[in-house]
């Protein structure tokens, strides 16, 4: 199974590029930002990470002070994810959720219950105002189904 990373990043690299930015100002006026503690991708450590929302694309950093010089660790665009959802049965861990596309899931844990529940509400708005997953298509055969 290919990890998250590669399908979002599109190889094994080991943090973002300017390209995966798409031109968002991640440094400037986001969604959403606070600390989480995330699962490394090859490695299964837990670290704690400055995670940024903004525009469709959850970027991470290892300090909490992003400027406009700041690289981002990994970023991803929550458009190519399907769910967002609580995941401490999954990992028997408090305030943990959980993050899934088709080709992999990623695990977080958040500092509070309202912590973890403003993510997956702030992660699940995004998803849905950034999905590609309903076509012109087909939203035009439920319209001509009435």
């Amino acid at each position: 199974m290919a990890s998250l990373w590669q399908a979002v990043m599109g190889s094994g690299q080991s943090s973002a590029s300017s390209e995966d930015y798409d031109g968002v100002q991640f440094w400037s006026s986001p969604e959403r930002t606070g600390w989480l503690t995330k699962q490394g991708e090859y490695i299964k450590t837990w670290r704690r990470r400055w995670f940024v929302l903004k525009q469709g694309k959850l970027f991470w950093f290892k300090e909490s002070n992003v400027t406009r010089g700041s690289r981002p660790r990994g970023v991803i665009p929550v458009a190519t994810c399907l769910t967002v959802k609580g995941a401490e049965d999954v990992l028997n861990k408090q305030f943990a959720f959980e993050l899934s596309t088709r080709a992999d899931t990623m695990y977080f844990i958040a500092d509070s219950e309202k912590e973890k529940e403003d993510w997956i509400n702030s992660i699940g708005r995004s998803i849905v105002q950034h999905s590609r997953s309903v076509t012109d298509n087909e939203i035009l055969d439920y319209d001509s189904r009435k």
